[in-house]
């Protein structure tokens, strides 16, 4: 473990980065002018780690905005006159001064990436500039072990999950180059992002300021000590939790690999977070965990407070050879190098040796729930399409809290569900009735001719109770027989969102 240092990253000087922000506007250096500049096609390739259709649409062409994507974007030196003619204000030698760039003879040569980065949240749509150290298209080679992720897969993932609420004070755990912290900041009052990497906390202070962002503060450390003592509304992590053996020859990435054995990591964040949630407190974070002997989502379960709310979604679970191809082939050895059956083999020895059988990745979110309640406890596997999985989450945990004061008076079915009826060729009636969300977790469940009675009569006009009694005359079965089939069912589709309450 890292012990916490008291010395913030270098503070990068105010007035160049106003000068870079003002040198990006004005050459419209954004997701979409860029996007027009090279076309979808080449925009598209880029995202696939190709980038030769990007330079053919831009070859010759010396304007600011396509200058600025080659060095920044791209990562690749450009002639220092056309530079200095795109950074008016910052100028090439503000560049250097900022830590982007070095000059060799008649170029600059770019030492990070900067790109945009779109967002969308409950305020609108935005973007931020991102800044970055080199990945593998611009360095042509493996990465180092102190590289500083841009914003990759993991961290949109992580984005999409945050529950949606304004709070307090906030902590981002692990925060690498800042991007979750950019965005809970601005729904947070007071936002403390820590990393144990002193290069990843100069890069989000960076990209801060950049982006005009002052309500966050910069702490080195490892794990929550940073803040020993300290409590916040919500906490968020992409923590380096890739599992990858300690042995010579496998290099360890500070921005996936926490250093620690197996899935100690994940089980280190899990049980630490309930002393650093105020009531009614969020953690969120992604995570690997091991197979071995029991399955990965019970021992993470048993790592948890007793008396904090649970919600893990398993989204995918490896076995350690599909596991170990995937995190080599990330850091940049392919099948080709040679040091590739080395590492695998380094990787399937560390499992066996732990007996681990497989490893599954997800999301878990815990919370300090009201006082009183019975904590929420899901664990669950889901591989269907998500979206909006922050209001999802955050509209599960309100149906668990109004159902734990009862089932509410009145429900309507939620604007995204759909029925679906599946018949027998010459059949009258339906041997399977479906119910589907179009958003969220994207359930479908089946259910019987009562309960899909049942929901479709939940407009707002009858009572849970009215309901109930008239599907009773109408299958002619006794009130108290069919309350009691539906109640817990009923309670199903509330918890799942399938039905939610009515409000007057």
């Amino acid at each position: 473990m890292t012990a916490v240092s008291d010395a913030l990253p270098p503070i990068p000087d105010p007035a160049l980065i106003s000068a870079l922000a003002a040198d990006l506007d004005g050459a419209d250096f954004r997701s979409e002018p860029l996007r027009m500049l090279w076309g979808e096609e080449a925009d598209d390739a880029l995202g696939r780690g190709v980038r030769e259709p990007l330079l053919r649409a831009v070859d010759g062409d010396e304007s600011a905005l396509a200058t600025l994507g080659r060095l920044l974007i791209l990562g690749m030196p450009q002639p220092t006159a056309l530079v200095s003619e795109a950074l008016v204000r910052l100028g090439v030698d503000g560049l250097v001064a900022l830590g982007l760039a070095r000059l060799s003879e008649a170029d600059v040569v770019p030492t990070a990436l900067i790109r945009p980065q779109s967002f969308v949240d409950a305020d609108g749509i935005g973007e931020w500039w991102i800044a970055s150290d080199l990945d593998e298209l611009a360095l042509g080679s493996e990465l180092p072990a102190d590289h500083v992720l841009g914003v990759g897969g993991a961290s949109r993932t992580l984005a999409e999950l945050v529950v949606p609420a304004p709070v307090s004070r906030a902590l981002d755990l692990g925060t690498g180059c800042g991007i979750q912290a950019l965005l809970v900041a601005r729904h947070a009052g007071e936002v403390v992002a820590t990393d144990v990497s002193e290069r990843a906390l100069a890069f989000a202070a960076l990209n801060a300021r950049l982006n005009g962002v002052g309500n966050i503060t910069f702490r080195q450390g490892s794990m929550f000590e940073p803040v020993a003592g300290e409590a916040f509304d919500l906490i968020v992590s992409n923590p380096p939790f890739v599992i990858t053996p300690r042995v010579d020859g496998v290099t360890a990435y500070e921005y996936r690999d926490g250093g620690l054995i197996g899935d100690a990591l994940v089980e280190q964040f899990v049980r630490s977070a309930a002393s650093h949630l105020l009531p009614g407190g969020v953690a969120q974070l992604l995570g690997n965990w091991e197979s071995s002997g029991e399955t990965g989502l019970s021992r993470l379960e048993s790592w948890i407070a007793p008396e904090l709310d649970a919600w893990v979604i398993e989204r995918e679970e490896l076995t350690p050879l599909g596991y170990a191809e995937l995190w080599i082939r990330d850091g940049g050895t392919t099948p080709r190098d040679e040091a590739f059956g080395r590492m695998l083999e380094a990787w399937l020895d560390d499992f066996t040796a732990r007996g681990v059988t497989a490893i599954g990745f997800g999301y878990v979110l815990l919370r300090r729930g009201p006082a009183g309640h019975e904590p929420l406890r899901r664990f669950e596997k889901l591989s269907q399409p998500l979206s909006g999985t922050g209001r999802a989450l955050r509209d599960g945990l309100s149906a668990h809290d109004i159902l734990a004061e009862g089932l509410p008076q009145t429900l309507v079915t939620a604007s995204d569900v759909t029925e679906a009826r599946h018949y027998m060729p010459g059949d009258d009636d339906p041997s399977v009735i479906e119910l589907r969300q179009g958003g969220g977790f994207g359930r479908t469940i089946s259910v019987d001719s009562a309960l899909a009675g049942f929901v479709g009569a939940c407009d707002g006009d009858l009572t849970v109770a009215q309901i109930v009694a008239a599907l009773a005359d109408l299958f002619e079965v006794s009130l108290a027989d069919l309350w009691a089939e539906l109640e817990p069912r009923i309670r199903d589709l509330v918890r799942d969102g399938f039905l939610v309450p009515e409000v007057r």
